[in-house]
C-alpha cells in the first residue's frame, strides 16, 4: 500500500548531476548597533550676573538668567525670573518667566505667571499663565518664524483679544536701546 520514496532519502538526487555542497557557516551578523540620536547637548546658561550688549545665534538652546540688550534667536530659548531682553527674540519654543521689552516670534510662546511681556508677540500657538503681564499686540501666523514677520501685502491682519482694527498700518515700534 505504501512504497517507501527515495524522495527524501539524504545523498544526491538522479536529477541533481552535482553533490550537495556542504552548508557553510553563514558569519554571525555584525553587531549591528542603531546609532542612537545623540544626546542633546545641554542648554548655554547664560548666568544672572552676566550683561551682554550684541546679538545671539545658535540653533541649540539658550537659558538666560541675566541681561541681554540685543536680538536672540535659538532654538529653545528660555527667559529665566531674573533675566532681563532687550530685543527681539526669535526661537521655535519660548518660555518666558523673566522681562522681555521687544517682539517675540515663536512656533510655541509661553508666558508663565512672572512673565514680564512689552512687545508684539507673533506665534503659531501661546500659552499665557494666570499673572503673566502682557503689553503689545498678539497675532498668530502658520510660520511666525519668517524673517519678515508680517502678513503678506493685501493679506487681512489678524487680531485677537479684542482689540480693534485699524486703518492705518501699525507704526514700527521705537526701541529703547
Amino acid at each position: 500500500m505504501f512504497s517507501k520514496s527515495k524522495i527524501n532519502e539524504p545523498g544526491p538526487k538522479a536529477e541533481d548531476p552535482k553533490p550537495a555542497a556542504p552548508e557553510m557557516p553563514r558569519p554571525a551578523p555584525q553587531d549591528f548597533k542603531a546609532s542612537a540620536p545623540k544626546a542633546k547637548p545641554p542648554a548655554s546658561v547664560l548666568s544672572n550676573d552676566l550683561h551682554i550688549t550684541g546679538n545671539l545665534k545658535t540653533t541649540g538652546d539658550i537659558q538666560v538668567e541675566g541681561t541681554v540688550e540685543g536680538d536672540i534667536r535659538a532654538h529653545l530659548l528660555t527667559i529665566g525670573e531674573s533675566a532681563t531682553i532687550k530685543g527681539e527674540v526669535v526661537a521655535d519654543d519660548v518660555v518666558i518667566n523673566g522681562r522681555i521689552v521687544g517682539r517675540v516670534r515663536g512656533l510655541k510662546v509661553r508666558l508663565t505667571a512672572t512673565a514680564r511681556v512689552e512687545g508684539d508677540i507673533i506665534h503659531k500657538t501661546i500659552a499665557i499663565e494666570s499673572g503673566a503681564h502682557f503689553e503689545g499686540s498678539v497675532q498668530r501666523q502658520d510660520d511666525p518664524l519668517s524673517p519678515k514677520g508680517k502678513a503678506p501685502a493685501g493679506a487681512p491682519q489678524q487680531q485677537q483679544g479684542g482689540g480693534q482694527a485699524a486703518a492705518a498700518p501699525a507704526k514700527p515700534q521705537a526701541s529703547n536701546s
